[in-house]
């Protein structure tokens, strides 16, 4: 693709796609206005969407149509559920780049398309996040119509501000059996689905439909007892890489680098990418965050900021040719490192690695859901957190107008051991752990959240031990 083009597809999707960050990039790479603040940076993670008045916004079937030449396919928003009019002006806009962006990452492996009779069914998931912070989740499912003969492959897509992913698998699957009887039938289950209130952790909504010839159905959707990591299956790390390279990509993560997932299916892309982000609960990932990345914008991993993107195998030669700075490069196919720092053994406090290690492979064969394997794995790098950065409220000195301020310089002190010390030093100057201690500070009480949970079960551990140890002495 040329350069002209790429940048008439930044100027058209940029908006969804990036990030702001604190660091400094030239004004000609960022296109930003320099009055822009750092409130606008705020960034909401998919596992604290609780729900809305709407389990989702659109639903969008997307095709592949000859385009004007004549000699390529180019996708197209065939269907449109709900249907909205007399939109305000910033509402029309925004649905105009929703109209622009939407087939771009349905089918984001280009236009060199021909007739199929066989193909792999797909489910995966895009974000788009808005210059505001806001994020808006596309939930696709890509196969072939029903039909005879060679055909096409088409796309439903599910745009909602929720993130549970297998709740709106579900969803895909009863859009895909409406579909197969007719248009007609989807929209009754859509306008139903829109009307029912999201339910909350472990609850079921049950949704009434009738389809013709099989009768009224009552479909049951239920969100998992544990929403934190709803939107995520930590499986698909599992499948694809070795312990020691989660971890090392999870060091690289916690420094805020760059890194590029390569993958040949969408689904493996989207999965790996939103596990990636997710262990690092509390904190939240604030930068460029593509899980798949159209091949009109393989300029983002030219980026001198940091991203975490995910893109398809068939394009390494494009990626390998690009000017990237520092990057780790993972092919989950291969189980590999094609490109890496270096250094990312050495981030985290080697007791500290060896415990996360320690605890992914103790019990690993006795695990059988999915929130098992979540909680399984989830676990030991929260616990990480814990142990480096756990006692941040006890740093938080508070003015007589509840103000809090950090103090950073005795928080870092506060470590007994030097390599944590090491780490945490690098790791108060990330935007990760910046936005995160400013809503402490800006919290007048201490956060009543999972992670403060889990700090406070440790604690108490810690002071149960201790007597046990002087006993021993």
């Amino acid at each position: 693709m040329d350069r002209p083009a790429v940048g008439r597809a930044f100027k058209l999707f940029g908006p969804w796609l990036h990030r702001r960050s604190r660091w400094t990039v030239p004004e000609e790479a960022r296109g930003e206005s320099k009055k822009e603040t750092e409130e606008s940076i705020r960034e909401t993670p998919l596992s604290n969407y609780t729900g809305g008045p709407h389990f989702f916004e659109y639903l969008f079937v997307v095709s592949l149509k000859r385009n004007h030449s004549g000699n390529d396919y180019e996708p197209t928003i065939t269907y449109q559920f709900p249907k909205r009019e007399n939109l305000l002006r910033g509402q029309q806009e925004e649905e105009e780049r929703l109209h622009g962006a939407i087939p771009l990452f349905c089918f984001p492996d280009g236009n060199e398309w021909a007739p199929l009779t066989e193909y792999p069914r797909e489910t995966f998931s895009f974000v788009l996040t808005n210059m505001d912070g806001t994020r808006k989740i596309g939930y696709c499912r890509r196969l072939l119509p029903v039909g005879p003969g060679p055909r096409l492959p088409m796309v439903y897509c599910i745009i909602s501000c929720i993130g549970c992913f297998g709740l709106f698998s579900k969803i895909l699957d009863e859009v895909e059996k409406r579909h197969q009887i007719s248009m007609a039938v989807i929209y009754p289950f859509m306008q139903g689905l829109r009307e029912s209130a999201f339910p909350a952790p472990g609850k079921t909504v049950t949704l009434k439909s009738f389809i013709p010839d099989s009768g009224t159905e009552f479909i049951s959707l239920t969100r998992p007892l544990d929403s934190r990591l709803e939107h995520v299956d930590l499986r698909s790390l599992l499948r694809c890489l070795s312990h020691e390279q989660i971890l090392q990509i999870f060091a690289s993560t916690v420094l805020e680098r760059r890194i590029i997932f390569l993958a040949e299916d969408l689904s493996t892309l989207s999965q790996c990418i939103h596990a990636a982000v997710a262990l690092l609960y509390p904190f939240s990932w604030a930068h460029t965050y593509i899980p798949v990345v159209p091949e009109t914008l393989l300029d983002t991993v030219c980026s001198p900021t940091p991203f975490m993107v995910g893109v398809q195998k068939r394009f390494i030669p494009k990626v390998l040719d690009s000017p990237m700075e520092e990057v780790l490069l993972v092919d989950l196919c291969a189980g590999t490192f094609i490109k890496s720092v270096g250094d990312e053994g050495d981030i985290l406090p080697p007791k500290l690695q060896n415990d996360i290690l320690s605890s992914l492979a103790q019990g690993s064969n006795d695990l059988q859901t999915l929130e098992q394997v979540n909680e399984h794995v989830s676990g030991p790098f929260m616990q990480f957190f814990i142990r480096t950065v756990g006692h941040y409220a006890s740093y938080i000195k508070r003015g007589s107008d509840g103000q809090g301020n950090f103090q950073e310089r005795a928080f870092c002190k506060a470590l007994s051991s030097k390599t944590s010390r090491r780490f945490v030093k690098k790791f108060v100057k990330t935007q990760l752990f910046s936005l995160f201690i400013q809503e402490a500070e800006k919290s007048r009480t201490p956060h009543a959240g999972y992670f403060q949970q889990k700090i406070t079960e440790y604690e108490k551990q810690k002071k149960q031990k201790k007597p046990k140890e002087k006993t021993v002495k």
